[in-house]
C-alpha cells in the first residue's frame, strides 16, 4: 500500500508543482503525517477553487467524480475525485467548504488555510501539510459529532503539536 501511496502522491503534487497551484495535505493522511496509526484511504489535498479547472486536462484519465459541487449530510464543497491506479485522491476547494455541525444544526465554514500549512518531508517529498493545530480542531468537530475513529488522530496531532 505504501508503493501506491508514495506514487500517487509523487504524480500529484508534481502536476501542482507543475502548474504552480497552492496545495496542502489535509484530512487522514495529515493525521498519518503527524502521527496517527489509522490506515490511510485517500490522499485529500486542499487547493484554490479558482484553480481547480486547470487541474483536469492533466488529471483527466484518473477522475471518477468529476469537478462540481458535492453536497451530502456531512460535507458541502467543489470536489474533484481521482483514482490513481487504485489510490484515491480528493480535490478539495480550499475557501469555501463546509462541515455540517451536527450538534448545533447549522452548516459551519471549514476553510483551509494554505497560508498555515507546514513544510514536512513524506516519501523524501517537501510537501505542505495543513496546520497541525487546525488539523486538530477540525478532528475534534467530527469527534463531537459520534465519529469516533478520529480520536486517534486528534491524540496523535497533539502529541505532535507538544514536541515540536
Amino acid at each position: 500500500m505504501e508503493n501506491k501511496l508514495k506514487n500517487a502522491l509523487k504524480w500529484i503534487t508534481g502536476i501542482l508543482e507543475e502548474l504552480n497551484i497552492p496545495y496542502q495535505i489535509s484530512g487522514g493522511f495529515a493525521a498519518h503525517i503527524y502521527g496517527a496509526a489509522r490506515p490511510v484511504n485517500d490522499i485529500d489535498i486542499d487547493v484554490p477553487e479558482d484553480r481547480m479547472e486547470e487541474i483536469v486536462p492533466r488529471v483527466k484519465d484518473f477522475i471518477i467524480q468529476e469537478l462540481g459541487h458535492f453536497q451530502d449530510k456531512k460535507w458541502d464543497a467543489k470536489l474533484m475525485v481521482l483514482d490513481y491506479h487504485g489510490q484515491i485522491i480528493d480535490l478539495d476547494g480550499a475557501e469555501n467548504m463546509k462541515i455540517y455541525d451536527e450538534v448545533n444544526n447549522i452548516w459551519v465554514p471549514c476553510p483551509a488555510n494554505l497560508k498555515s500549512s507546514r513544510i514536512l518531508k513524506v516519501f523524501g517529498l517537501d510537501i505542505p501539510v495543513v496546520n497541525p493545530r487546525d488539523l486538530a480542531d477540525y478532528k475534534k468537530l467530527l469527534i463531537a459529532e459520534g465519529h469516533e475513529h478520529h480520536v486517534g488522530d486528534v491524540e496523535a496531532v497533539e502529541k505532535y503539536l507538544s514536541i515540536n
